[in-house]
């Protein structure tokens, strides 16, 4: 009896940890660009530049025209400034985001879930995952896991050598947003772990996220609905002139 009562506490407590740590999974297929209803705007000087300014917009259908959400707010980016996505690019560039570069992406991504510290997902349209001790954003590039979010007691056996482990970034990822930036198909080497999240201050660049102040974060993570299919544009302010017409951008002023 006594072994008997060991063994069902054991599976108590791994049911009850392995509730913790459950992650929020990305939508298998990408919803184009074209469908998306809610769009989350960054926009720096140049290519070079670590802060800039953000702006909110709905659409009512695919071929209705952009209205503003709210006033614009400020953010920071990566270190190193903008550099295109390979998947976003319409021409042959030079510079295209890489692991560790520190730059953020530069095109039009999918918002796809929320994460944070407590356990406030039942306030949120997205998929939430609350961060916890074992849970980790995996950026070692020759991981099977690479650029996704786990829960390391999940995974079984784990075959990375680095990861963000996320509830020791604090208050940073108090709260934040998956940025679906290289998962379309995730390419080793091509970056990982970009999210919205809070900053440290208005002087801080990221190692390659969008920050901005908790008050407006928490605006935006209460605004997202995946049935909008919710995407960040992020340009320098030359690229989104060149591209706002024929991408179909919203219009900033």
């Amino acid at each position: 009896m006594r072994f008997f009562g060991s063994f069902i506490l054991i599976c108590v407590l791994s049911a009850v940890l392995n509730a913790q740590v459950k992650t929020s999974a990305i939508p298998p297929v990408k919803r184009p660009f074209a469908a998306s209803l809610q769009a989350v705007v960054v926009m720096t000087k140049d290519w070079t530049a670590t802060q800039g300014l953000a702006r909110t917009f709905e659409r009512s259908s695919p071929r209705s025209k952009w209205k503003p959400v709210g006033s614009e707010f400020p953010i920071v980016i990566g270190r190193s400034g903008l550099a295109w996505s390979p998947d976003s690019a319409s021409e042959n560039s030079a510079v295209f985001k890489k692991e560790g570069d520190g730059k953020s992406p530069a095109g039009l991504f999918p918002l796809t879930f929320a994460f944070g510290s407590e356990a406030n997902g039942a306030k949120l349209k997205l998929p939430y995952t609350e961060i916890v001790e074992f849970t980790e954003c995996v950026d070692d590039a020759a991981s099977f896991h690479y650029n996704t979010v786990v829960g390391r007691q999940q995974v079984g056996i784990f075959d990375w050598k680095s990861s963000e482990k996320m509830i020791e970034i604090k208050p940073e990822y108090d709260m934040g947003v998956f940025v679906a930036y290289n998962s379309y198909p995730v390419v080793r080497g091509n970056g990982s772990c970009i999210f919205l999240h809070i900053w440290k201050d208005a002087g801080s660049p990221t190692s390659g996220c969008t920050a901005m102040e908790q008050e407006n974060l928490a605006k935006i993570t209460r605004w997202l609905d995946p049935k909008k299919t919710p995407y960040l544009i992020q340009l320098p302010e030359n690229a989104y002139s060149k591209y706002q017409k024929s991408w179909k951008l919203p219009k900033l002023k």
